[in-house]
């Protein structure tokens, strides 16, 4: 019999009699168990051989029994599950958390953090929402982004703290002179996850695939042709030179999966187990870059306890914690950063109902008011911005005072969660001006479409930046439906001639610049403004070391290392 059902037998019986000694029959275990007298007799047997409960018969048919259980489901769970960690087996813990999800927290909380089982370095994250599908052309969550970048390699790839490309399955690449061929050299016996070798021909096809694709296809609008001129080079034929193609073929919409199986790739961590209450990844044996520290990585979903209140390693998004509980008293902060990235308003001119004069006029409205400053959300948490990037000022508005806002506006806000307090601010600042402000909650992540959009005429919703700030930038511009939405056609297409002129500066400062003066037209149009940053922060407790952060807020899997335990370390000299 197996030990997950022999204790859901014992929650059963517990359940019915309680922990105090009572006086039964084995017909009535047989009811309660729903099977015969004599399999009721073993599975008693079976129990008081483990020392969960006493059992004492009388002689005779129908004589009353003594049965105590002697312990609780709970303290049974613990320990069961303490086993099935400390001896690798993640399979068998799963089931323990299916067998009972309302005390999941409680039963892992011992087990978090940092631990060796097995004799392998394991960190065990417990996560407060269930985990949208890993597929990097879909997601939108960024503890989603996060994770996918780590178990997807790409043919360039971000290092963390570096703005730069670097080599990924491409060793090097090389540009002919006139700009309008790149070619990818490829490292040899490159593997996927399942071992298999990785071949040019097979990424070859996911580049197509990649090329008709909604979500990657404007980060590969310049290119006329892929082709494999040898097994170990990619070559791109562009219409038109592209100097950022080695930072597009790095981001997200652009990692290289398996053409026949997606959720196989091959980056530093494999995932080998997708479930519900579990996300496990192992590191990949056979990875062509520095190989990490952990061996494996655990994501514990925990969300109805989060609801509830208690402990879980993302009290907020942007604040996480590593470590059991009764570490966090010893965990302190080992990082923090103020997120490149920003919550935004932004002016919807297609719609027509609000002038770029009138967006000037609101915008000088909130900037007057110190609304921004004065949210009801800790300094701790959220930053006002000031800056879209550092050097790229945000421009203060000075509108016409005759200047009358419309009598009726409509906002459209996603999440994240303190948009909604920066909805309520705007509506109480706008009825101070004569404008009522209706305000509408969409609960993706990402616009929908260009229709949804045009139904409003202020937005609200983040833009989180990458490793490579300018990059993602100029990425937006180009992926992100809201500009298509927002921006009258004569500015759609101004946008995408200027997007295509600074693609061909070979230099990089020349596109930076241009760059930064295309948003500062859009910034001092009230088009597009950055209202406040995130405060990212990492704590841990001092055992985990190597914790970095990445410009997405999470820590760096592949630079996290635990020091291995201590057996019979020697005393120090009294």
């Amino acid at each position: 019999m197996r030990l997950t059902h022999r204790l859901s037998q014992y929650q059963r019986l517990y359940q019915q009699i309680g922990g105090a000694p009572v006086a039964i029959t084995i017909g009535e275990l047989a009811a309660l168990f729903y099977c015969s007298e004599r399999h009721a007799r073993t599975l008693v047997q079976q129990l008081q051989d483990q020392g969960w409960l006493s059992w004492h018969s009388q002689a005779g048919r129908g004589k009353r029994a003594r049965l105590h259980c002697l312990k609780t489901p709970d303290e049974l769970r613990a320990a069961h599950l303490q086993r099935l960690l400390q001896n690798g087996d993640h399979q068998g813990a799963l089931e323990m958390a299916q067998l009972d999800p309302q005390h999941l927290q409680e039963l892992l909380s011992p087990h978090l953090g940092g631990q060796w089982q097995a004799g392998s370095p394991t960190l065990r994250i417990p996560y407060y929402r269930t985990l949208e599908t890993l597929d990097p052309l879909t997601l939108t969550g960024r503890a989603e982004q996060h994770l996918v970048a780590t178990l997807h390699a790409g043919l360039t790839r971000f290092m963390t703290g570096n703005p730069e490309p670097q080599p990924d399955l491409a060793h090097h690449w090389q540009i002919s002179d006139d700009g309008l061929c790149w070619q990818f050299f490829l490292r040899s016996q490159l593997r996927w996850h399942n071992g298999e070798p990785l071949t040019g021909q097979q990424l070859l096809q996911t580049l197509e695939k990649l090329l008709q694709h909604p979500r990657s296809q404007p980060s590969l609008a310049s290119v006329a042709a892929i082709s494999l001129p040898h097994a170990l080079c990619i070559q791109f034929d562009l219409l038109r030179p592209d100097f950022w193609l080695a930072h597009r073929l790095a981001e997200l919409p652009c990692l290289l999966t398996h053409p026949d199986s997606p959720g196989i790739g091959a980056g530093p961590f494999k995932l080998t187990l997708n479930e519900p209450h579990l996300v496990r990844l192992e590191q990949h044996p056979f990875y062509h870059l520095q190989h990490p520290y952990l061996e494996s990585i655990e994501y514990w979903i925990t969300p109805e306890l989060h609801a509830g209140g208690a402990y879980t390693s993302c009290q907020h998004p942007v604040r996480i914690t590593i470590g059991p509980q009764e570490e966090l008293a010893l965990a302190r902060p080992v990082q923090r950063s103020m997120s490149l990235g920003w919550c935004y308003l932004a002016i919807n001119l297609k719609h027509g109902v609000i002038s770029e004069a009138q967006g000037q006029k609101l915008l000088m409205l909130i900037q007057q008011s110190g609304l921004m400053a004065n949210l009801p959300v800790p300094n701790s948490v959220i930053t006002p911005s000031h800056e879209m990037l550092p050097g790229w000022a945000i421009p203060q508005h000075l509108a016409c005072e005759d200047i009358a806002l419309p009598a009726r506006l409509t906002l459209l806000y996603r999440p994240p969660v303190e948009l909604e307090t920066v909805t309520v601010a705007l509506q109480q600042l706008l009825a101070r001006h004569g404008c009522e402000l209706e305000v509408r909650y969409y609960a993706g992540k990402r616009w929908q479409s260009a229709e949804q959009i045009e139904q409003a005429d202020l937005l609200l919703a983040d833009n989180l930046i990458g490793e490579s700030p300018e990059a993602t930038l100029e990425s937006w511009l180009r992926q992100d439906t809201l500009w298509r939405g927002i921006l009258p056609d004569s500015r759609w297409q101004h946008q995408q001639q200027t997007l295509q002129r600074i693609q061909q500066f070979p230099a990089q400062q020349p596109r930076f610049e241009q760059l930064k003066t295309y948003y500062q037209q859009l910034m001092a149009a009230a088009i597009i403004t950055p209202l406040f940053h995130y405060q990212y922060q990492i704590s841990a407790p001092p055992r985990i070391h190597g914790v970095t952060l990445t410009a997405y807020g999470w820590f760096d899997f592949c630079q996290a290392w635990l020091p291995p335990p201590v057996e019979n370390q020697p005393q120090p000299p009294q």
